[in-house]
């Protein structure tokens, strides 16, 4: 009686399986499939390929890196936001992010250049210097240097009560490696020195000095900063104007052809509250390319 009813459950429990697979592993399938194929949704479901003479060249999904092989941006097209994912930005089979958080302002220094690690601050400083200099616009920001590295201090000495240092015995400048000329000549009457690179500064008291660089920067958060997939196709309005100039004079065209062509790859807010307005970079610079062909 008993091996009767394991028997019976037994195969119970195998139709239940037979039909589960069937069901879950078949008709389901085919059913988001079939839906997939209905106009509207045939080309978001195959991945939003973008195609040009039949051979895709991207997803208006997903974003690419336009610079040479050196990885030096090219002067006739957009450029998109940085990326974190894979060693040269945008893999979709590595997207991540760069899990630097804001406390992230002390750089790795190393007599060997492949050993030096760019803190968070250091690497968007350094961006931020690239693309002014790059699109003739003031790349300052504050806790910035002139150079492009973190404005970081390490103030060495007794400590107060509340753990200030009002007179300290030695400051270091320490994103800067020895010997170049610090940011700032002194400190509360010390003369500031750059860190030796492999020298450990942490018993100190590690100061951002804030600068005189405007908050509201010509250069957007957007261009110094990847997004949390670092697959991210669109660009801040405000990060496309300031290509403008560059691209109408590598295209020979003029600034308001190149802006007739941003505004129609600008979309606005989702549902017209949320997100931010944002320009997708693929579409715009293949637009470009087909409009105003580079002759460089």
């Amino acid at each position: 009686m008993q091996f009767s009813t394991w028997i019976r459950q037994h195969l119970a429990a195998l139709r239940a399986l037979l039909v589960l697979t069937v069901i879950t592993g078949i008709v389901y399938p085919l059913a988001v499939f079939a839906i997939a194929q209905i106009p509207g949704l045939h080309d978001k479901a195959d991945g939003s390929l973008i195609k040009v003479d039949d051979k895709v060249v991207g997803s208006s999904l997903l974003g690419q890196s336009f610079t040479d092989p050196d990885g030096k941006a090219l002067v006739q097209y957009f450029q998109s936001r940085p990326s974190s994912a894979g060693s040269s930005g945008y893999d979709p089979m590595a997207t991540a992010a760069s899990n630097l958080g804001p406390e992230s302002i002390v750089d790795t220094l190393d007599a060997d250049p492949a050993n030096v690690k760019l803190s968070l601050l250091s690497t968007v400083c350094a961006r931020s210097k690239a693309i002014g200099d790059r699109e003739g616009v003031d790349g300052a920001r504050p806790f910035c240097t002139k150079d492009g590295v973190g404005a970081v201090l390490s103030v060495i000495g007794p400590r107060d009560t509340d753990g200030e240092v009002s007179h300290p015995t030695q400051v270091v400048s320490v994103n800067e490696a020895w010997p170049a000329t610090p940011f700032l000549a002194t400190y509360k009457g010390v003369r500031v020195e750059c860190a030796k690179p492999g020298e450990d500064y942490s018993a100190g008291r590690i100061v951002p000095i804030f600068g005189d660089a405007p908050v509201d920067t010509p250069v957007p958060t957007d261009a110094v900063t990847a997004s949390g997939s670092g697959l991210d196709p669109h660009i801040s309005p405000r990060y496309a104007d300031i290509q403008i100039a560059r691209i109408a004079k590598a295209r020979n065209i003029s600034g308001d052809q190149v802006r007739q062509l941003v505004d129609a790859h600008t979309t606005g807010r989702t549902l017209g509250f949320l997100g931010e307005p944002r320009v997708n970079v693929v579409e715009l610079n293949l637009d470009l390319d087909q409009r105003y062909p580079f002759r460089g």
